[in-house]
């Protein structure tokens, strides 16, 4: 398949006659900090990580020892997962879905109501949006592509996971990396930039950005349901994405 750039915009449902109601990015980085939300010290970037490390219970220091074995021994290990309180009102874990060899790997931030109940990650209308800017890259979900969460349980009401969650579920997620070693990790949200780079600060400074976890490429942009709430944003986005692809060409050569 091959696109002109106005039908990958319009694919993605952008079209030149947005008319802002607020200013573009002030829902997303001005979100409270998850460590603020878990009633940790607020403390500035590069000591959050620190703080967070300090507050883990014993058990997850455990787990992140212990964190080995293939698929179905992760697969097992989450679904048994009791590290935090998101176990108790789960239907259940959500681990990721895709290919297990990709080129890409898409981390967003939890699961929601349809996702815990159907065992799949984005799956509603955030989901819906993610797999139309796949394909405006002539990708699609599942087919060099893995899609996965940095919080593998439901928040209650689908709130921000908090930081202790999020550090909790960190030894699943870094282990789901090392198993699919993808070409290119796209960090979908704040939550996805916390629990990977541990860092605290704004989309707006990271965007743009060829980053690195563990000597993979790494590009941040805008949670597709951010996006579903600021339209004009999805430009963005898409921006990023291009960005994405040629980091990732540049990182082939």
């Amino acid at each position: 398949m091959s696109l002109s750039r106005e039908q990958m915009l319009a694919e993605m449902g952008i079209v030149p006659l947005w008319v802002p109601r607020q200013p573009a990015v002030a829902a997303e980085d001005a979100a409270p900090p998850a460590a603020a939300a878990a009633g940790l010290a607020v403390e500035p970037a590069g000591v959050v990580e620190k703080t967070v490390a300090n507050a883990l219970p014993e058990a997850v220091a455990e787990a992140a020892e212990g964190a080995h074995g293939d698929w179905q021994e992760l697969a097992a290990a989450v679904a048994a997962c009791r590290l935090c309180p998101l176990c108790q009102q789960r239907q259940q874990a959500v681990l990721g879905v895709g290919d297990r060899r990709p080129d890409w790997l898409f981390i967003g931030e939890g699961p929601g109501a349809e996702e815990d109940a159907r065992g799949e990650p984005f799956v509603g209308q955030a989901g819906k949006l993610l797999d139309n800017m796949l394909a405006a890259l002539d990708m699609a979900r599942g087919q060099r592509v893995y899609i996965g969460n940095a919080v593998k349980c439901r928040p209650p009401g689908n709130r921000t996971p908090e930081a202790a969650e999020i550090a909790a579920c960190r030894p699943w997620l870094e282990r789901q990396i090392a198993l699919l070693q993808p070409k290119i990790i796209v960090l979908l949200g704040k939550v996805a930039v916390h629990s990977v780079l541990h860092e605290d600060r704004s989309l707006a400074s990271l965007r743009g950005r060829r980053l690195e976890h563990g000597g993979i490429p790494l590009v941040v942009t805008y949670h597709p349901a951010y996006l579903l709430r600021n339209l004009p944003d999805k430009a963005k986005a898409w921006e990023d994405l291009l960005f994405a692809r040629r980091v990732l060409r540049d990182s082939l050569a």
